[in-house]
């Protein structure tokens, strides 16, 4: 799916329409979702301001159409060895306590349907392990690790994101 099909997802569409959707991502060869109703809009890779003393996962900020937004990069966030950004890494714009933020992904690849009997629990791995994942998905023949958009961001690390912007 081309990224200009998946801008603007929320456009004349109302929270039952969303519900149970899920726009799937990949990072390497893993695939993974999220709600789109969490999603604004999907952009490409953007000039990005550093800001200093920030985790090595915040990428910096972008200017969105005069709006400044906290941009991070999703493999750093999940532990994952950087990668360079191509033709097919974008942004994905978010909305999640109260604050916009930029998901840097290696690419897109559609809007999936799932219902709640499509998706698993993670598997239990201890104390503070999958505590952004909030389920794995079991639609389209692949298994996709769906990411809790709530729990992206601690506390603290709002509160600091929401200072950038």
């Amino acid at each position: 799916m081309a990224q200009a099909d998946l801008l603007n997802l929320k456009e004349a569409e109302d929270e039952d329409t969303l519900k149970g959707k899920y726009l799937i991502f990949t990072m390497g060869n893993e695939l993974y979702g999220m709600e789109i109703r969490y999603i604004t809009e999907i952009i490409g890779i953007q000039p990005i301001t550093e800001v200093p003393e920030m985790p090595e996962y915040v990428k910096g900020v972008t200017n969105l159409r005069g709006k400044i937004i906290p941009v991070m990069d999703a493999r750093l966030r999940f532990k994952k060895a950087a990668r360079d950004y191509d033709g097919r890494t974008c942004i994905i714009v978010i909305d999640t306590n109260d604050i916009t933020i930029g998901l840097i992904v290696d690419g897109v690849s559609e809007v999936l349907p799932m219902l709640d009997e499509d998706i698993a629990p993670p598997p239990e791995m201890g104390k503070g392990g999958h505590k952004y994942i909030k389920g794995i998905g079991k639609a389209g023949g692949n298994v996709k690790l769906l990411l809790d958009c709530q729990k992206l961001l601690t506390d603290d690390e709002v509160d600091a994101l929401g200072a950038m912007a």
